[in-house]
């Protein structure tokens, strides 16, 4: 294990005792988002599960020996598996995957020679494999029924829709006739979308990292009829391949098994559920955290991070790099501390790791240069070489993470990044009520009628392309972005191990523009502009290519993280200086436009994924919603980004809004006597676990947005509310204690979270008026001007009735100083914390002055 959070050893077994030969093809890279109490356990329940005697005779059939580790060598060409889990990298693909066709999302049975019954659900996902011989059923009790009609084991397979591993494994195996008829004689064969029901997903995977140490999609369980697991992997060839066995062998061996050793399979697996829900499902045997535990664990996750900081490329770690934005604000935060405390040397250190790594990452090819937006992860180094899917979830914790930068430096690098991402997502991402979609794929058809994709083909160009498009810039362009007509993907030997790109190039910025402009004689101005002007035409010729899949589907969770960064750019764009130039492809809206499409969102939402009369969500929609309710994420990620909304200028239903939305989180996923949140409601049978998520990964934990939640909370309410709010804060704090105390890096969001619990009084900024005033707009992108993560902004317009009431019934302190502070054609603004409140102020200047004195004690 390189780093606490990060699993590095490759995917061992995709089936009990497996191991890879040092021969055989390279091994995926593994990146699971691992609970602490799951990691308590790995060691027993492998040995207790892998120990039975189904799996010494499943072993001893396939001639296998225990499993081992290897470490990564970038000499190997790739990896198996998708992201956000798993780390690929690339591997010579067969002709039949080459030859993967445009699969249509909607089709009618007529055209296909096979049809199952995901023709008729509404996830992309799905209706991708609405055609492949294997008789697919969707989970539901249809499918488990017939398998309990038919006593035979389930195979349950689980993927997404822009994933490149599981359009191979479908083309190489799920294609194969020889493997449906496998499958269709021998088992119940049921997929599942892991983006439409990431409680399935969870239990699964969770299972899969808990015996073989790994997991990624997709993924490929056995299940009993009853849903108890009996092994699993991930990605499996249709043939003995890579030094793993085929799907047609397991498959045979499974089902050898079934027969003849069902009764110690099935123990086993009920076994390993058994003990993984009394593992993630632990409670506090205190309600609160023991002293010293959110300082040490803030200082902990800092120095953590700092002795993985790669300085020469950026980054917390070692290839593949993936954006963890959690990282980011663990330093910043960290920063701002010691900083107050007057460490300014301290503060300074870990501020530059993360200014370098986000320059790093905007400059690299992980970064779409001409369309905007960020790809996944890197599968080397510097950030050069991506895997080219694009999630909705990257993007909206990565704006937020360049505009806390912005908001630090005011350095319009920053700026420009996070206008960057907002606008990619303003024009492709968004629908036409304003929902936001979920991901764009990795691959892509290379010319429009091919009957073949491939990964990265959207995004990549050869020099002669660029020269044919931008004629005398042609030259410029090329230095700026390391274009070469040999192909430009050999910064590092894990680039393009397998010669995937000869010959092509994913942009990358490697020196710097007033060098370059120096070089061509014109101002730095100028020389950006004519860039700009480049990418522009490359984006016009891009965009008559086919494009890669949308997933048009509608997560609640990563529509929340969107609603954040859009709301918070609309205040803190502002500071921008006047007379700022943009270049394509940033639009350069006004800020305020950024507020609509995040409000428009929330309505979207409201409209069709929320129940007025239960106060329930739905977890997502795609022409109509999702048959699976709300889960944890989407609970707190839309809490988080509804408390930006009203903090940003939103009007006061949505803090009525999130306030309704916490208690129903409390009510279906809150654990009262154990301490912290479930992520699922526990109501549908078929879902064996509720897991304690507290792993801060490629997305942050339920739990650690929660806890952020309920102290946000706490500070825009007062009496038993406030209280209430904080005990809940605390108690969940309590249960991730070890976790906290032992591997803080694998929770910095959370850390983050235990230290806000302990500021003495978060800083409140009142702003009084009415909101129509032209004066109000300032003095609240005053407000957000300067980075601090323990500032709440209340605004109260003091003749709007239905705040008074609100104030009144929530914060009679608010609703008294919004009656006392109400002056005609003015906006008062007052500071207050540690219970006294500066005396107002009228002005943005003002203001400004309040917000920026050093607090008079701090500590670190």
């Amino acid at each position: 294990m390189v780093r606490s959070y990060t699993w590095h050893p490759p995917l061992i077994s995709t089936f009990p005792h497996m191991a890879i030969p040092k021969s055989s093809s390279p091994l995926p890279l593994i990146e699971p988002s691992l609970s602490h109490y799951l990691l308590l356990n790995i060691s027993m329940l492998r040995r207790l599960f892998l120990s039975s005697s189904s799996h010494r005779l499943l072993t001893h059939q396939l001639k296998l020996s225990s499993p081992r580790k290897y470490a990564y060598s970038a000499a190997h060409v790739p990896s198996l598996l998708c992201p956000s889990s798993s780390v690929p990298s690339r591997r010579i693909l067969s002709p039949k995957v080459l030859a993967m066709a445009e699969r249509p999302t909607h089709s009618t049975s007529s055209s296909h020679r096979h049809t199952n019954r995901l023709a008729a659900e509404h996830s992309p996902y799905l209706l991708q494999h609405a055609h492949n011989p294997v008789d697919w059923y969707p989970w539901g009790e249809e499918a488990f029924a017939e398998a309990r009609r038919r006593d035979v084991p389930i195979f349950l397979s689980i993927g997404y829709s822009t994933c490149h591993w599981c359009h191979v494994m479908e083309v190489e195996s799920f294609e194969d006739e020889g493997v449906a008829k496998l499958l269709n004689d021998w088992f119940v064969s049921i997929k599942v979308d892991r983006e439409e029901r990431p409680d399935v997903d969870k239990v699964y995977m969770t299972y899969v990292q808990a015996l073989y140490g790994g997991g990624g999609w997709p993924l490929s369980v056995f299940l009993s009829p009853d849903l108890k697991p009996l092994m699993g992997g991930t990605y499996f060839p249709p043939d003995d391949a890579y030094g793993r066995p085929g799907l047609k062998t397991l498959l045979r061996k499974v089902k050898e098994a079934w027969d003849n050793q069902r009764d110690t399979l099935v123990k086993s697996g009920a076994f390993a559920i058994e003990q993984l829900s009394e593992a993630l499902s632990a409670g506090a045997d205190s309600n609160k955290l023991a002293d010293g535990v959110s300082e040490n664990a803030l200082r902990l996750c800092s120095e953590q991070l700092s002795g993985t900081f790669d300085s020469e490329f950026g980054g917390f770690g070692s290839a593949p790099k993936f954006p963890r934005p959690v990282e980011n604000n663990l330093m910043l935060y960290y920063a701002k501390k010691m900083e107050d405390a007057g460490k300014l040397g301290g503060a300074n250190e870990r501020q530059k790791m993360v200014f370098f790594t986000l320059k790093c990452m905007a400059r690299g090819g992980i970064h779409d240069h001409i369309g905007g937006g960020f790809h996944r992860y890197s599968v080397d180094e510097c950030w050069h070489v991506p895997h080219f899917e694009k999630m909705l979830y990257d993007q909206g914790q990565l704006a937020n993470a360049y505009l806390d930068a912005f908001s630090i430096t005011k350095d319009t690098f920053y700026s420009f990044i996070s206008r960057d991402i907002l606008d990619y997502i303003r024009r492709d991402m968004i629908g036409p009520e304003g929902e936001i979609f979920s991901a764009e794929d990795a691959d892509s058809a290379e010319t429009e009628g091919s009957t073949r994709k491939k990964e990265g083909a959207f995004y990549i160009w050869t020099s002669k392309e660029v020269e044919d498009i931008l004629g005398q810039h042609a030259d410029l362009f090329k230095e700026h972005y390391y274009i070469k007509p040999s192909g430009n993907c050999d910064l590092s030997r894990m680039s393009d191990p397998s010669k995937e790109f000869k010959g092509k190039n994913v942009l990358i910025e490697r020196k710097d523009s007033s060098e370059l402009a120096s070089k061509y004689g014109m101002s730095v101005e100028k020389y950006s502009e004519i860039l700009g002007e480049c990418r522009q035409k490359l984006f016009e010729v891009r965009s008559k290519r086919p494009r890669p899949h949308l997933d048009d589907k509608v997560i609640v969770s990563w529509n929340g993280l969107v609603i954040s960064s859009f709301a918070r750019a609309s205040r803190i764009l502002n500071a921008e200086a006047e007379g700022t130039r943009f270049n394509f492809p940033v639009v350069g809206a006004e800020p305020k436009e950024y507020l609509e499409i995040a409000e428009k969102a929330a309505f979207f939402i409201r409209k069709q994924l929320y129940n007025e009369e239960t106060r329930r969500l739905q977890h997502s929609f795609r022409n109509g919603p999702s048959k699976a309710p709300g889960f944890l994420d989407d609970y707190a990620f839309l809490i988080s980004g509804l408390l930006d909304l009203y903090e940003c200028g939103g009007g006061i239903d949505w803090l009525v809004w999130a306030i309704e939305l916490q208690e129903t989180q409390d009510a279906l996923f809150h654990d009262r006597e154990g301490g912290a949140y479930f992520n699922t409601p526990g109501e549908d049978p078929s879902v064996l676990l509720r897991v304690k998520e507290d792993h801060d990964g490629a997305e942050p934990s339920g739990n650690s947005v929660s806890a952020i939640n309920l102290i946000r909370l706490a500070s825009l309410v007062a009496g038993n509310k406030a209280e209430y709010y904080r005990q809940n804060a605390e108690h969940l704090l309590a249960v991730f204690e070890n976790r906290l105390n032992d591997m803080a890096m694998a929770v910095p969001l959370m850390c983050c979270a235990a230290d806000m619990l302990r500021v003495p009084s978060r800083k409140q900024v009142v702003l009084v008026g009415e909101r129509t005033l032209k004066e109000f707009e300032s003095m609240l992108a005053t407000a957000h001007t300067l980075y601090d993560p323990n500032r709440t902004v209340i605004h109260i317009d003091p003749n709007s009735k239905k705040e008074m009431e609100f104030w009144e019934a929530h914060s009679s302190n608010i609703a008294v100083m919004a009656k006392n502070n109400c002056a005609a054609d003015k906006v008062l603004a007052l500071v207050c914390q540690n219970f006294t409140c500066s005396p107002p102020v009228t002005d943005p200047a003002s203001l400004g002055a309040l917000l920026s004195r050093r607090p008079s004690s701090s500590s670190a």
